[in-house]
């Protein structure tokens, strides 16, 4: 990365101030070129930028001079804290992009840089993009955590532990007929070490989804037809979502609305009434729909008899209780209409949602990670139960390049590039 970027690295203008980024190794002569001259080093300085061609004045403007590496992205960085006027952010853009070596960042390439110059792992990549994705702020907690490396320094003592371990295996392999290796012991301390070991990475897989947290919690809301269905779904989300009538069958496909309630992200799944029988092709397909909407749930609202409840631990909903002559049914009575058992309903879909979504000071795992740390914990297994040293201290090499693949030290170039191409341009 010989070349220099730029780019906007705050909102879109009009705003009050802008902040203009430079990394690279001519930042610090495209700031000498605006301001005519450089501060010292991370000290705000208030300069007239003009145009280095002809000297035409720019904007008065903060700037900041931040030489590398003790910087995000690694490299030598420039801030230029103009007005956030959208005439002032392109005049000092224009003259950025006519210096020699100079050209407007990509996406997210600011964020490589950091990564590929050791700043940032692959991890705390992903929850920064989380952390400019989350719209709750529980997303926002859990992002941040994993965005400042809590997560990331755990793993490094994953491997610092695999190191010893393996130095210990390899002194059994090498040096047990030497008088300063304990060859009595160290098979036991090897097999200590590996279980203590594989008991942090097993508890590390409880962490919560880092996709549920982002799409919301899956709420699907089932039973047969006329159930109240539709009704529930339009109070819970606060709109008229789906469409209701008292004709039976109205809703002949899946309708998924998210929504944010209590501070929670719920994605919230309307399906067409079960019935095992049915004489229209579509309504069969949105039948068809709804079992599979119901496999993948997290939560289900059963609106049906109890005795056909698709699991075990969906919640029994006996609605329209407002028009219900026939006695109490088993489950919450509720009524959409006049509000009867919405706040109980409320109240258990956030009690649900704590146990599925990381709690306050945790981070959750994307599937990624997940898999990442399930092969590690699986090496681990191996070699706890070898009986060769030679295929113990194989297995702990392999967990070692799983914790590579983890932080990116092993990543590929395409994961890579989907991955920052989500990013804005000036991150």
């Amino acid at each position: 990365m010989t070349d220099t970027i730029f780019a906007l690295s705050s909102g879109a203008p009009p705003a009050g101030i802008a902040v203009i980024r430079v990394s690279g190794p001519a930042a610090r002569s495209a700031l000498e070129a605006l301001a005519r001259r450089v501060p010292p080093p991370r000290t705000a300085s208030l300069a007239l930028l003009v145009d280095p061609q002809d000297d035409a004045p720019l904007d008065r403007a903060l700037t900041l001079w931040l030489p590398g590496p003790a910087t995000v992205t690694g490299e030598d960085l420039v801030e230029l804290h103009c007005h956030g006027g959208r005439a002032v952010v392109a005049a000092v853009e224009a003259a950025l992009g006519a210096m020699p070596g100079l050209r407007r960042a990509e996406a997210g390439e600011f964020t490589r840089r950091a990564f590929a110059n050791g700043r940032m792992d692959l991890n705390a990549v992903e929850g920064l993009a989380d952390l400019l994705a989350a719209e709750t702020q529980q997303q926002r907690r859990a992002a941040l955590i994993m965005a400042e490396g809590h997560f990331s320094r755990r793993i490094e003592g994953w491997r610092a532990t695999l190191l010893d371990l393996s130095a210990m295996a390899e002194a059994a392999l090498d040096f047990s007929d030497e008088d300063d290796v304990p060859d009595a012991a160290i098979e036991a301390r090897i097999g200590e070490g590996i279980a203590a070991l594989a008991r942090d990475v097993t508890a590390v897989l409880a962490a919560p989804s880092a996709e549920r947290l982002r799409d919301g919690v899956r709420v699907v809301l089932a039973g047969p037809p006329n159930a109240g269905k539709s009704t529930l779904l339009n109070v819970l989300v606060g709109r008229d979502a789906a469409i209701v009538s008292d004709i039976a069958g109205t809703t002949r496909d899946r309708i998924e609305v998210p929504a944010g309630i209590g501070g929670v992200a719920f994605l919230f799944t309307d399906t067409a009434g079960l019935r095992d029988e049915t004489g229209d092709a579509i309504e069969a397909i949105g039948i068809d729909r709804a079992r599979s909407a119901l496999v993948a749930a997290d939560i289900i609202l059963w609106l049906g008899d109890a005795a056909d409840a698709p699991r075990d631990d969906a919640l029994l909903i006996a609605a329209q209780c407002d028009r219900d002559g026939e006695g109490d049914r088993p489950g919450l009575r509720l009524s959409a209409r006049t509000g009867e058992g919405m706040d109980a309903l409320v109240a258990l879909l956030l009690d649900r949602a704590a146990k599925l979504l990381p709690g306050e000071g945790d981070y959750a795992l994307h599937a990624r990670q997940r898999q990442r740390v399930g092969h590690i914990a699986a090496f681990l297994d191996s070699a706890a139960s070898a009986r060769d040293l030679l295929i113990l201290a194989e297995e702990l090499r392999q967990a070692r390049r799983e914790i590579d693949a983890l932080t990116g030290q092993a990543g590929t170039e395409d994961m890579l590039d989907r991955l920052f191409a989500g990013f804005c341009i000036g991150k």
